[in-house]
């Protein structure tokens, strides 16, 4: 059988547990890909992640870490580098949603937001692109969202985050593009997903409607582009949004 696009390639996927972030790394695995499935604390649905890949013949290995925490994510890319050799391809898709009105908000609860989908995303990139630069290049993919171009109400802490990550992918897509790393975000609009409490309540059915497509994404769909993303034929794509989100928000 011919070799898979990823065969040889080591990534991280953060927040992997569940959701996006599982359906991402299952398929980089299936393209080949060694995988780093990260959780900040659920370790049951990190080893569930890992089993998965496994089951299908692939290669993974199970993480526990906050990426908010500088110190944590220093000793996951110790363990990446210990474990598999390196690393090639880096997604960013670890995030934390609450539901709370602007006038109610405490500066806490905005920070905690941010420290983990930016402040993440910076250190996971700073400590991570010194392997890829090692081994010629790679890939940064980070997760946004559609809040910040729609004006999602109750979550303008979010929405500030996603807004930031998509400035510093910009920005690393430049700085980073002579050694070989291609940097992009993919967007997602409204995805089929099992929510945590704190997220607030799952949209009706009925919401679907307000999307052109008439329909929630589904998590196979993210991945999809993620993967394009990361493999040889996505190598000219650099310092893009790219938004799927059945034409909720036309970028």
């Amino acid at each position: 059988m011919p070799s898979r696009p990823l065969d040889g390639k080591i990534a991280l996927v953060t927040g992997a547990g569940k959701n996006i972030g599982r359906g991402i790394a299952l398929a980089l695995a299936d393209d080949g890909a060694a995988i780093v499935v990260n959780g900040r604390s659920d370790q049951s649905a990190v080893d569930e992640t890992v089993e998965a890949v496994r089951a299908s013949g692939g290669t993974a290995i199970g993480c526990i870490a906050d990426v908010s925490d500088p110190a944590a994510v220093a000793a996951m890319i110790e363990t990446v580098q210990a474990e598999m050799g390196g690393l090639d391809i880096l997604v960013s898709n670890a995030g934390l949603r609450r539901q709370t009105p602007f006038l109610e908000m405490e500066f806490d609860e905005w920070r905690e937001i941010l420290s983990v989908a930016l402040d993440g995303a910076f250190l996971l990139a700073r400590a991570g692109a010194p392997l890829m630069v090692e081994r010629g290049g790679g890939a940064i993919v980070a997760l946004s969202g559609v809040s910040h171009r729609v004006g999602t109400l109750d979550r303008c802490h979010v929405s500030a985050s996603k807004a930031g990550l998509e400035g510093l992918i910009r920005a690393l897509s430049r700085e980073l593009a002579p050694h070989g790393i291609t940097c992009n975000c993919v967007a997602p609009g409204a995805i089929d997903t099992v929510r945590g409490a704190s997220a607030g309540a799952r949209p009706a059915s009925g919401a679907a409607q307000n999307i052109p497509l008439g329909r929630f994404g589904r998590v196979e769909e993210i991945a999809a582009m993620v993967r394009h993303l990361v493999r040889p034929d996505g190598a000219f794509i650099t310092g893009q949004t790219i938004h799927v989100n059945g034409g909720a928000f036309l970028g």
